[in-house]
């Protein structure tokens, strides 16, 4: 078989498949792919993305496959290869259904001195298998799929592809499920980690039980989340707990996972996506599914819950208000009150998400705002065009956000590069600027006996001025420096991507960490 041929069955396997968007990066040894990506793409059976770095295509892909689309990476031999690496770990820790097409050298080159030639079966290790191609396409997996295609000369067509198929229109299966039932008698609280969905807090609101949801939980919504649950979880209320059913994959809170160690409380586990079921704690009952309550805990216990959250919630506003400087927990939180009904907000790692998880307002049950991470291996890369990808696959959304810090911006700046005939969503980044790594200022190594060290290891201060860097990829962007700025930031979108920048400091990080953590009910 040519490789036009094999080509042009790969898309019409992966069209068939139920993929609607393809990412390529230029290439010579997937040149025919890309012909054929790009005739489908007229014959408007898929929309299609180019991208001049690997890395960012993986992410981009993954964006779109984690909002509801499904989305193939192409790119060429050798080292780009490597280079998706990354979003396919996060897929495959994620459970999302990326597909990543490599283009190889042919079967004879294999094993040989030819230039770009390496061992691309199984490169992304057990955690993915790797399909052949040209022998046969499997799209019915979980989790990623890596097909390699191994393409000869000559590698482009000798005309143009009408094709005849059709995209399949997506079944969807559902109805009623009958779910396991659990007894309200022990003080209980439900976690509610990354992707737990809504049966999280249909299961906390029907038993009345806390709910201690993280922003990306798809679960922070009604009357039982509790807002400030992780500074409570390191008082008596929260050595009070007897029971915790965990639903979803908690990446968080160091009180959640204290929690979860403890010898004392009981640990009901429900499923979560991914490629590892064990948990990293010991799990007393395993359920197949997230259970109704039998019955509603009338004790009191919810109300305790909520009314330490108040008070606790209203100290730290008091806190937060009395600072001379903007700091990062207002920034998240004028991010999530802007977030509208319909909305879309795309967090990056470290700091900014768990900032959000302090300021999230209690958001209504319906409303449809959707709040997305990299959760799978919590990595800062490849964020800016993961948001974009997602907001491309959510064209609907009524307003969409990212929130990220310097460090994982100047990460993904090439997320920035989108060329003058790709597709571009209405997508406003903000950018927590403390010139460096804030997270670890809170960790062991922000501690004062590692000063001498630390500035140099972790805070890694760049001095990059990001206007500059937006100008040079034509990215509006704008500088704020206090809340009514930001605020009038995020009401006043200019349409397209852009990013406003917010300088915050860095220098008094823990400190404020510190006083956070001590505030009580």
């Amino acid at each position: 078989m040519s490789a036009t041929d094999l080509a042009r069955a790969v898309l019409t396997a992966l069209i068939e498949g139920g993929v609607t968007e393809v990412v390529v990066a230029p290439g010579s040894r997937n040149a025919p792919l890309s012909f054929a990506a790009y005739d489908a793409a007229g014959a408007g059976l898929v929309r299609l993305h180019t991208r001049i770095d690997e890395r960012s295509a993986g992410f981009l892909a993954l964006g779109l496959s984690k909002n509801g689309r499904r989305a193939a990476v192409v790119c060429t031999s050798g080292t780009g290869v490597a280079n998706l690496h990354p979003a396919v770990l996060e897929a495959a820790h994620a459970d999302v259904g990326l597909v990543v097409v490599t283009a190889d050298r042919p079967a004879r080159l294999r094993g040989t001195n030819a230039n770009q030639t390496t061992d691309q079966v199984g490169v992304f290790g057990p955690l993915v298998a790797t399909q052949d191609a040209s022998v046969a396409i499997d799209l019915g997996t979980t989790g990623p799929v890596h097909l390699n295609v191994p393409l000869d000369e000559p590698l482009v067509p000798e005309g143009r592809w009408t094709p005849t198929l059709t995209a399949p229109d997506v079944a969807r299966t559902g109805g009623q499920q009958h779910l396991p039932s659990i007894a309200v008698g022990p003080r209980t609280v439900v976690v509610a980690g990354d992707d737990a969905g809504p049966p999280a807090r249909v299961l906390a609101q029907e038993a009345g039980w806390p709910l201690l949801a993280e922003p990306t939980s798809g679960s922070r919504t009604g009357d039982n989340a509790i807002r400030t649950y992780r500074l409570l979880l390191g008082t008596a209320l929260g050595d009070r707990i007897e029971r915790v059913v965990v639903c979803g994959r908690p990446t968080l809170s160091r009180p959640v996972t204290r929690l979860l160690s403890r010898s004392d409380v009981e640990v009901v586990d429900t499923p979560t996506r991914g490629v590892w079921s064990e948990r990293p704690f010991a799990v007393d009952h395993r359920l197949p599914v997230v259970p109704a309550a039998a019955g509603a805990d009338t004790s009191g216990w919810l109300e305790e819950w909520r009314e330490a959250d108040r008070s606790v919630s209203r100290r730290l506003d008091a806190l937060l208000a009395a600072e001379p400087d903007l700091t990062p927990y207002e920034v998240a939180g004028a991010v999530a009150r802007a977030l509208p009904a319909g909305g879309l907000l795309v967090v990056g790692a470290s700091s900014p998400i768990r900032d959000l998880d302090l300021m999230v307002p209690r958001y209504e049950v319906g409303a449809r705002r959707k709040v997305i991470a990299n959760r799978g291996l919590s990595g800062i890369d490849g964020v800016v065009s993961t948001a974009i990808g997602a907001a491309l696959a959510r064209p609907g959304s009524s307003r969409a956000f990212a929130l990220v810090g310097d460090v994982t911006f100047l990460h993904d700046a090439n997320g920035l590069v989108i060329g003058p005939a790709e597709p571009v969503p209405d997508l406003t980044i903000v950018v927590v600027n403390d010139d460096g790594g804030s997270i670890f200022t809170m960790l062991e190594q922000g501690a004062a006996e590692y000063a001498p060290q630390y500035e140099r290891l972790f805070g890694t201060p760049h001095g990059v001025d990001l206007g500059a860097l937006c100008a040079a990829t034509r990215t509006p962007h704008w500088r704020v420096g206090s809340l009514p700025e930001l605020e009038q930031a995020l009401a006043s979108p200019n349409g397209g991507l852009e990013v406003v920048e917010v300088g915050v400091r860095r220098d008094n990080r823990r400190e404020l960490d510190e006083r956070i953590r001590a505030l009580r009910p």
